[in-house]
């Protein structure tokens, strides 16, 4: 789950709710890739046909709901399409980033997240040993090569590949280079939850400062962090609301599934954000975070000077605790 945050697959909606004038500041606000987005810049300008554009591009290159998309070709074994350029960087970070965190980060678990109920098709159903394996032999990033000639070649036909992790963050990307390109010098873009910020608030003349969901509410929307942000983007995901008990061990399968096993993540981690230079690699940092042992994500932190992340988990005694790296750490407004 993704939102400060929810993880929300790709849609072809997309709506202008209101454009707005708030002191120096401009709101453009409305509904696209299947959740909510709200942009504050600086200007007095409605970028809202530009806007629509950017989003109109992600759904022709990568919405699985969209038949005649670039990626809903590919996945229904048309192997002459050539992919644009926005499926070729995103393709080309994702293999990045699944190479990085060792096969945890990948694009092609989508048939194994859909076999445990937690796709868009249907409740939790039987799975054992057997079907797992079946499965696995056609999910991974190493399965599928993009050519020369710009088109993708897969080992097996089965293998099905979802950018759901980082669209939204590639995405926000996009509008920020949207944003780059008028000339913009201050905004701040959310795109379910998903956020990039430049710049100040000109408001206040200060840097933008945004909220991070407790884990642990229940109906409530409660806040647990607030931090600056300046010239980043961040990126939060959670799995405390969309999780499975198994009914003798009371152990907590959680929806996201760990590609290299094959099985549902048993983890103490409630939910990881993330600051990177780009909210692509937000976006995907935070989901491999979920999947990866809390210790394992510690070590590939303290390695990787470019990415910052604060960790909520329980402790052995069911104590939520917070880690954070030291650069999160100094932007918690307290």
């Amino acid at each position: 789950m993704k939102n400060l945050v929810f993880i929300c697959l790709l849609f072809l909606s997309f709506s202008c709710k209101n454009f707005e004038t708030k002191s120096s500041l401009v709101q453009n606000s409305g509904e696209a890739l299947g959740t909510t987005y709200s942009i504050q810049y600086e200007g007095n300008q409605d970028y809202h046909d530009d806007l629509k554009k950017v989003f109109d591009l992600v759904n022709q290159s990568m919405s699985t709901y969209l038949p005649s998309s670039v990626i809903s070709k590919i996945n229904s074994g048309d192997s002459t399409v050539i992919v644009d350029a926005h499926f070729e960087t995103v393709f080309l970070l994702s293999k990045k980033i699944w190479m990085e965190t060792n096969g945890v980060f990948d694009p092609t678990v989508g048939p194994l997240v859909n076999a445990y109920g937690f796709g868009p098709k249907g409740k939790l159903k039987g799975i054992d040993s057997i079907e797992v394996d079946s499965i696995k032999q056609f999910v991974g990033m190493e399965k599928v090569l993009l050519t020369k000639s710009k088109s993708i070649k897969k080992q097996d036909s089965r293998t099905f590949i979802d950018f759901n992790a980082i669209a939204k963050g590639y995405t926000i990307d996009l509008l920020g280079e949207l944003l780059d390109s008028n000339d913009i010098q201050n905004y701040l873009i959310e795109l379910g939850g998903e956020l990039l910020a430049k710049g100040i608030n000109t408001n206040s003349g200060k840097d933008w400062i945004v909220g991070i969901d407790d884990p642990t509410q229940t109906e409530e929307r409660t806040l647990i962090k607030k931090i600056k942000l300046k010239d980043v983007a961040m990126a939060t995901s959670g799995n405390y609301r969309k999780t499975r008990i198994d009914p003798d061990t009371g152990a907590h399968y959680v929806h996201t599934i760990n590609p290299k096993t094959g099985w549902p993540k048993i983890s103490n981690v409630l939910s990881v954000s993330v600051l990177a230079e780009t909210c692509a690699e937000a976006d995907a940092y935070a989901t491999a975070f979920m999947a990866m042992e809390l210790e394992e994500s510690k070590s590939f932190l303290s390695s990787n000077e470019n990415v910052e992340a604060y960790i909520i988990y329980v402790d052995e005694n069911n104590v939520m605790q917070e880690w954070f790296t030291e650069g999160f750490q100094k932007l918690i407004v307290e």
